[in-house]
């Protein structure tokens, strides 16, 4: 059974990679390939896009999604599609993927903050380059509830904590409710290991998206609004300003 080796879950900063083409799909115009450095979406993360380039040909890649054990990848419909078997180099739209990079961090140390004050889950959340949103089972929210995240993230992201990657067992994490931060565990029960994002010292959970190295590298960030979905369902949304160096 042809998988897809996906790059992205060891390696966030891999912005170029060669791979075969082990399935192609001429009517929805779309290719599979044995590896893959472009996220494919999931966890509220967009899926990247960049390009495929072999020979002479080039192709703009404009949608990945993950089917079964295989990332497809969507090319420009007026771009040629590579012969099956055939090696390519994928290159990452890289300011497109960092920005993400850097606003799932925010979100996840606003989810830390949240956490360690609060103690509630996050019940959604969605996000796009630059910006994000996060649901909390909060009951009340007063006021001052945006100007205090404001000032407690930006304060973790001065701390420049470190962001790892971990793998951990999945009877081992469920020992650990702190582990998964959503209202329900959505990762499905064939998932093992659990692939776990540690802000060191702040916030650690089970998730599949692509993340920055450290805090610092977030850059400066807004709390634009925040909003009642509910009697215990409270919205934050979140700015990441001042990009940084993406080198």
């Amino acid at each position: 059974m042809q998988t897809t080796e996906q790059l992205f879950a060891t390696d966030a900063y891999l912005r170029t990679f060669e791979a075969a083409v082990v399935d192609a799909d001429p009517v929805r115009h779309r290719v599979a390939l044995g590896r893959s450095a472009f996220y494919p979406g999931g966890g509220g993360q967009p899926h990247d896009v960049g390009e495929l380039r072999w020979g002479d040909g080039r192709a703009a890649v404009v949608k990945v999604a993950r089917e079964g054990l295989l990332l497809w990848h969507w090319l420009g419909n007026d771009d040629p599609l590579p012969d099956l078997a055939s090696e390519v180099e994928g290159a990452l739209d890289w300011q497109h993927r960092h920005q993400l990079m850097r606003t799932h961090t925010a979100l996840h140390i606003l989810c830390g903050v949240i956490w360690a004050d609060y103690g509630v889950a996050v019940t959604g959340g969605n996000m796009k380059p630059g910006e994000g949103r996060l649901d909390f089972e909060l009951g009340a929210m007063s006021a001052e509830l945006g100007a205090w995240a404001e000032r407690r993230v930006n304060d973790e992201i001065q701390r420049a904590r470190e962001v790892l990657v971990a793998f951990v067992d999945r009877d081992v994490a469920s020992t650990d409710p702190a582990l998964i931060r959503t209202k329900a565990d959505l990762i499905p029960a064939a998932v093992n290991p659990l692939r776990v994002i540690d802000i060191v010292g702040l916030d650690k959970q089970a998730d599949g998206g692509t993340h920055v190295a450290t805090t610092a590298e977030v850059g400066r960030v807004r709390v634009t609004k925040t909003e009642s979905k509910g009697r215990a369902n409270k919205r934050i949304r979140l700015a990441v300003d001042d990009p940084a160096s993406a080198s």
